[in-house]
């Protein structure tokens, strides 16, 4: 087994290397002045099981490119076999024609990583878990909620006042889970999408009133589905409103709105290096990970950490 890393996110690399008690491999991975990626691998993998560890998060067009030069200079050097690790997976959203004239832009990244010579795809919580129908190679999903849940349990050993929310009609069977696992109470948001930063809260579906309540999600970046969501929450006379998701790609505004709104506390994964901040809370991610990659390189079933 060879673990690589690229850019996106070294510092979870390194505790995935801790964890299975492993090194990093030696790869050099740089740029040009023209702003072209070169890498290079200092150490032979011929016939190895390669991993290479590399979420497409911001900036994703530059780190998607630099994993598929990756897996091109893995694939040139003899590698046996090439699991691309993405804890996230960048344009997920883009997974269907929506609108006349638009690409399937997820479609398009898993036949750029099919072609490019990937043999096995490990990801998290992916927007649409359809998504791994995309791909003509094996797609291990795991979930997020193992990790949260232990985290969740200690915030809120007694779950008899906690009722968990899911902010739109998508993210219902996600926020059930989260409800049976804790022992919750389970309520919708109706939410209308204005534009892509900006969310307008209709309605409640569920009781609120007097009870703490947990906001549940597969992403967050600007923050504004969670923050109208946990306004109209409190007008509904929710006591305090925390929230949790698998993915905080917070930006600029996601941190502004997420210190000017009324949760109290952002439960999130490591999955990608801006998930952290005021508000924030971060659980590693990196023991989950590195199972998985153990059972994959011994031929192990995963099964197990496939629960939702």
């Amino acid at each position: 087994m060879k673990l690589i890393s690229g850019t996106a996110h070294r510092s979870l690399a390194e505790r995935i290397a801790e964890n299975l008690g492993q090194p990093l491999a030696d790869v050099h991975v740089t740029a040009f002045p023209d702003g072209e990626t070169f890498v290079k691998i200092n150490e032979n993998i011929r016939g190895a099981d390669v991993f290479i560890i590399q979420p497409s998060c911001p900036p994703t067009n530059h780190n998607i490119m630099e994993l598929l030069i990756m897996v091109d200079a893995a694939r040139r050097a003899s590698a046996e076999r090439i699991t691309a690790v993405m804890p996230f997976f960048g344009y997920a959203r883009q997974d269907r024609k929506d609108q006349p004239r638009v690409p399937i832009t997820a479609k398009l990244v898993a036949n750029l990583l099919t072609s490019a010579g990937v043999n096995r795809v490990l990801t998290m919580d992916l927007h649409a878990p359809q998504i791994q129908g995309f791909f003509d190679i094996p797609v291990d999903h795991l979930y997020a909620k193992s990790a949260l849940i232990s985290h969740l349990r200690e915030r809120h050993p007694d779950a008899s006042n906690l009722t968990v929310v899911s902010p739109d009609v998508g993210g219902v069977k996600m926020a059930r889970a989260y409800a049976d696992a804790l022992g919750a109470e389970l309520a919708i948001v109706a939410k209308h999408r204005i534009s892509a930063t900006r969310v307008e809260a209709m309605n409640v579906i569920g009781e609120v009133e007097g009870r703490d309540v947990l906001l549940v999600d597969d992403m967050t970046e600007t923050a504004g589905t969670l923050t109208a969501a946990a306004d109209i929450l409190h007008k509904h006379g929710a006591r305090r409103v925390f929230a949790g998701v698998s993915h905080a790609i917070l930006g600029d505004i996601g941190h502004e709105r997420l210190k000017n709104s009324s949760i109290e506390e952002l439960i999130t994964t490591d999955s990608v290096p801006q998930a952290s901040g005021p508000k924030v809370v971060t659980v590693g991610i990196a023991p989950l990970l590195a199972e998985a990659i153990s059972r994959i390189g011994g031929g192990q079933s995963i099964t197990s950490l496939f629960s939702v």
